[in-house]
């Protein structure tokens, strides 16, 4: 059985987790969730040669031949330090050249000017795989941390894959030193590009589609997502579109309480399918995390041959 905090527990977890410098100064923004500007592409893991989220990740970076991607080995330990073969698989899958190493575990050396030299001219960033702990250990609240939101507030793109997904969020997701079996762990605080949120990935794969259920049931304004392998969200904003090759859950207080909308207004269709806990979109579709809905993709309409009817509704994908 999958180890949970106590409430007590959770609040101690949450304290010990911050990382031993101040925060640092995250501009207001007027959205709920997402970011204000530039975009996020968080992956279930094991993306492999998907090529619709390579696709989406040098479209947001600025194209193949104007792109300059930092990719960030640390979440995989120390051998990543001078192991090229994710740089090269960037390169390979994007077809962009201009692809620079990033790697410490030292805050010191993330905290300096020179370190975060490649960020200063980047336009995507990309987390590997690994633990997200090692991450928060190494970045959080340091200038290394600041950089990486200038990326985003410049129109970049901050991408990253299994855990370089979790640590996209404001609540460090399996984030315990001792194992990704302790959910609510020593590391609790992520870098915090998607607001008030948790994020868990390899869902389905990993059987792990409960494991949100009770964090958001206890914590009513943070949002959960949970991303199967080779699928990805990429988030303008606070509004959510899925791609790749499974389905994405969504995790709202409340749907878990039974309260969560059933039907769009005046079409009747049910968008949020079950009555379960959670509920999950596929490839195509949308979602807003400000409103809480799922956004309906639109209808077109057509002339049906060799009939005198005209107009008839035909439903996009997803709307099955």
């Amino acid at each position: 059985m999958r180890k949970i905090l106590t409430i007590a527990g959770f609040i101690f977890a949450a304290l010990t987790g911050l990382a031993q410098l101040p925060p640092i100064k995250i501009v207001d923004t007027t959205t709920k969730h997402g970011p204000q500007n530039g975009a996020l592409l968080i992956i279930g893991g094991n993306v492999g040669s998907t090529a619709d989220i390579w696709a989406k990740f040098t479209e947001l970076a600025g194209g193949k031949d104007k792109a300059v991607i930092v990719v960030v080995t640390t979440g995989s330990g120390d051998s990543a330090a001078f192991d090229q073969k994710d740089v090269e698989e960037v390169k390979k899958e994007t077809g962009i050249k201009d692809v620079t190493l990033l790697h410490t575990k030292d805050l010191k050396t993330a905290n300096s000017e020179s370190f975060i030299a490649p960020l200063k001219r980047a336009t995507g960033v990309y987390f590997i795989g690994g633990r997200q702990w090692r991450i928060a250990d190494s970045y959080l609240n340091t200038l290394t941390h600041k950089a990486f939101w200038d990326v985003l507030n410049r129109g970049g793109v901050i991408a990253g894959s299994s855990a370089g997904a979790s640590i996209q969020g404001s609540f460090l997701w399996r984030g315990d030193t001792k194992g990704p079996q302790i959910l609510i762990g020593d590391h609790t605080q992520g870098l915090g590009f998607l607001k008030n949120s948790a994020v868990d990935q390899h869902l389905l794969k990993r059987n792990r589609q409960f494991d949100l259920v009770d964090l958001i049931r206890r914590s009513p304004k943070l949002i959960g997502l949970g991303l199967d392998e080779a699928t990805a969200v990429v988030i303008k904003k606070d509004t959510l579109e899925v791609l790749g090759k499974s389905y994405v859950a969504i995790y709202d207080y409340a749907t878990i309480i039974g309260d969560g909308e059933k039907h769009v207004q005046g079409r009747g269709e049910v968008y949020t399918a079950s009555d379960g806990p959670f509920f999950f979109l596929s490839a195509g579709q949308r979602y807003d995390l400000a409103a809480r809905k799922v956004i309906p993709n639109p209808t077109r309409r057509r002339s049906v041959p060799g009939s005198t009817i005209t107009g008839t509704e035909v439903k996009g994908e997803g709307d099955q």
